[in-house]
């Protein structure tokens, strides 16, 4: 493990499962941390079998599992097993985070709260993560991001056409955007931690990222105001805000907040620089006001090219547009390549795969190692820990910890 990265020498322990707080603590371990992935013997972390799952696309690779839990050494402890519990204590006290979102009565039930596990070590950052938040008539309600990110808060209901059903979300959208407001959380304990010399406990969950992620709109309701639902796309607020198809049959969205500054650029790229002058659509309020009028002239004009010809186009123009990628597009994006969003790895089996959605300079991430099999690296975290070779043993006969012969 490199020593030049910003989290080396930091343990983690990941008690969690899915997508969000695991994704999270990935992330620490790209950067340097040691974590470790607590497991339950048997199955292990759900996460496991999530590529079965209908609405994941089919590989023979188990590439969510590999996403993630890369990098991370997994450790099989039946937590519902006394001697299983007492060996995470020990865990429990030469670590520095622990990352987790079981159910509130489940933590409970397993003394897995803060208030249970910060007597064994007061540098401990407890990382918490729910469905619905720590209090509240729904605290102990179970969510997942469909739930609790995108319908909870608005999101779907606001992503749809008037007269349309909600929009469905895509798996784990939400997760991996809150996976990230727990690790700044737990770096600025971290941080905090370095000044005072003590843990704490932080926390986040699906709904607050849901409505932060909503903020214009649920901000807005919360003082009362409202917009219609969106109308159709022939129809919209703005024809320079909306989505054209091209003669080859791509998309573009087309997004140009300063109007009255790239309107006459937008006409002179589509070669219709008449309409600069053109009477009906002379101002802003114009625009709006005839944007199906608008939009049908700018149908016509998009079908008669290429994509490829109207990119090149706009974006020597220096308009704001973007290709809607289709999902088999992006293995080819150079552009997230050349910005480090998508890398090599250290995974035979997934040579590319995302990075973190962020860059520091000097510290380059650790490559993508392989997932573990479960309980991989049980016997190894526990003689790092302390345990005997006797103890071990005892902990592997009682079912109280299982080992794992790799992958």
């Amino acid at each position: 493990m490199s020593v030049e990265l910003p989290l080396s020498g930091i343990k983690v322990l990941d008690v969690s499962t899915y997508i969000a707080a695991p994704a999270a603590a990935v992330v620490l371990g790209d950067y340097g941390a040691d974590v470790i992935k607590v497991e339950q013997p048997g199955e292990g972390d759900p996460n496991r079998a999530m590529v079965s799952v209908a609405s994941y696309p089919k590989s023979p690779v188990n590439y969510p599992w590999q996403m993630d839990a890369r990098n991370k050494r997994s450790v099989a402890l039946d937590l519902k097993h006394q001697a299983g519990r007492a060996a995470l204590d020990r865990l429990i006290r030469t670590s520095d985070v622990l990352v987790t979102n079981f159910p509130l009565p489940v933590r409970e039930r397993l003394r897995l709260r803060h208030a249970d596990v910060a007597p064994l070590n007061d540098r401990l950052i407890y990382a918490s993560l729910t469905g619905y938040g720590e209090e509240g008539p729904d605290r102990d309600q179970a969510g997942f991001d469909s739930t609790a990110y995108f319908a909870r808060s608005g999101l779907m209901d606001q992503l749809r056409y008037d007269g349309q059903p909600p929009h469905f979300s895509l798996p784990a959208q939400g997760d991996r955007a809150t996976a990230m407001s727990l690790v700044a959380a737990i770096m600025m304990a971290l941080y905090w931690r370095e000044r005072t010399g003590r843990g704490t406990a932080v926390s986040t969950s699906l709904l607050a990222n849901g409505l932060w992620s909503n903020g214009v709109y649920a901000q807005a309701a919360l003082l009362g105001a409202f917009l219609p639902l969106r109308p159709p796309r022939e129809r919209p607020r703005s024809a320079l805000a909306n989505l054209y198809r091209t003669g080859d049959g791509r998309w573009l969205q087309l997004s140009l907040p300063l109007e009255d500054v790239m309107w006459p650029r937008l006409c002179r790229a589509i070669g219709r620089p008449e309409l600069e002058t053109d009477a009906r659509f002379a101002d802003t309020p114009s625009r709006r006001a005839r944007s199906a009028e608008l939009t049908a002239i700018l149908d016509a004009v998009f079908a008669s090219g290429t994509a490829a010809d109207w990119a090149e186009r706009l974006k020597a123009a220096k308009l704001t547009f973007a290709p809607i990628n289709r999902i088999e597009d992006v293995a080819g994006d150079a552009q997230a390549v050349a910005a480090g969003a998508i890398v090599e790895s250290a995974n035979p089996e997934m040579p590319r795969t995302l990075a973190a959605p962020f860059r520091l300079t000097g510290a380059a991430p650790r490559p993508a190692g392989p997932a573990p099999g479960l309980g991989e690296h049980t016997e190894e975290v526990l003689r790092e820990t302390g345990f005997s070779a006797a103890e071990i043993a005892e902990l592997m006969r009682s079912g109280a910890a299982a080992a794992g012969a790799g992958r």
